[in-house]
């Protein structure tokens, strides 16, 4: 009996700070969420009342709450596929020798996973100047016309999608890479005696065999994309014209700006909803390409 808790022992500090920090503002936010609280609570708990659904309905009557939802969808739709492809690809590459120049280039590439978005943002912010960039400028030696990186409505979409995806190639780099490591050199070496060039074994030997973490890596980075902030919170704040507003930006200006916590909070579970179903298909997905 001893023995079966164990685990269990080991394995509750992590679940304990899963619980608090995780699963309980989640229970807290659907409460509030039945609410009209705002800052006034604050003063005084009286000025809190129950409200039902009502903020739900009219969060699904909210125009501005759709043009979030369907820039976030835009956004993953732009950044899962493109992460992905690209970390495999750059790990691939690296993959291919063990030399020093190699392995800086991996810490090289890693270097914008931990660098602070305050930074990213304002180097980019300056790539991305109309007047003074250096995308301009390039623009300009071939003769052609300034572009509004940032101000255009449609091209802002893309310029906040490029700099997430800079950003987050460098942890799945690394993550690829990792599972590089465990494809058996015997099967490459069987495959090269067969006559299967370098193409030819990476299609069909390396890339099946790191399935499950090109699994990992999709689930984890659409995740991420649809609790999508950072980069149009600092380099546009959800402008220009609501056209980089995210959900999560949606729900931080309604909380936080405009206090109506309960909107914001019914805005919360709706997404947390969304990640939900999106993440369970893909497991059902994956399941039932493993029984296959």
């Amino acid at each position: 009996m001893r023995n079966r808790l164990v685990p269990y022992l080991f394995v509750s500090p992590a679940m304990l700070l899963l619980l608090a920090f995780g699963i309980l503002p989640i229970g807290v936010a659907a409460v509030i969420s039945t609410t009209n609280m705002n800052i006034s609570a604050f003063a005084n708990w009286g000025n809190v009342d129950f409200v039902g659904l009502d903020n739900y309905a009219m969060l699904f009557a909210d125009k501005d709450f759709w043009q979030a939802l369907g820039n976030t969808a835009l956004f993953a739709v732009i950044g899962v596929p493109s992460i992905v492809i690209v970390s495999l690809v750059v790990a691939l590459l690296l993959n291919r020798s063990q030399g020093r120049f190699f392995r800086a280039l991996r810490s090289f590439y890693f270097i914008p996973a931990i660098t602070a978005i305050v930074a990213v943002a304002l180097v980019w912010g300056y790539l991305y100047n109309t007047q003074f960039g250096l995308f301009n400028y390039l623009l300009s030696l071939v003769g052609l016309e300034p572009v509004q990186w940032l101000s255009d409505p449609w091209l802002s979409k893309f310029s906040v999608a490029l700099v997430a995806i800079w950003r987050g190639t460098g942890l799945n780099i690394i993550i690829f890479l990792a599972a590089l490591q465990g494809v058996p050199k015997e099967y490459l070496e069987a495959a090269s005696l067969d006559g299967a060039g370098g193409l030819r074994q990476t299609w069909s030997i390396t890339v099946p065999l790191l399935r499950f973490a090109i699994f990992f890596v999709s689930v984890t980075t659409t995740i991420s994309w649809l609790q999508f902030f950072d980069e149009p919170f600092v380099l546009t704040d959800g402008g220009p014209l609501g056209a980089t507003t995210s959900a999560s930006i949606f729900i931080y200006k309604e909380g936080f700006r405009l206090n109506q916590f309960g909107y914001a909070s019914a805005g919360s579970v709706v997404l947390f909803a969304l990640i939900a179903i999106i993440t369970i298909v893909q497991l059902r997905l994956r399941r039932a390409d493993d029984e296959y």
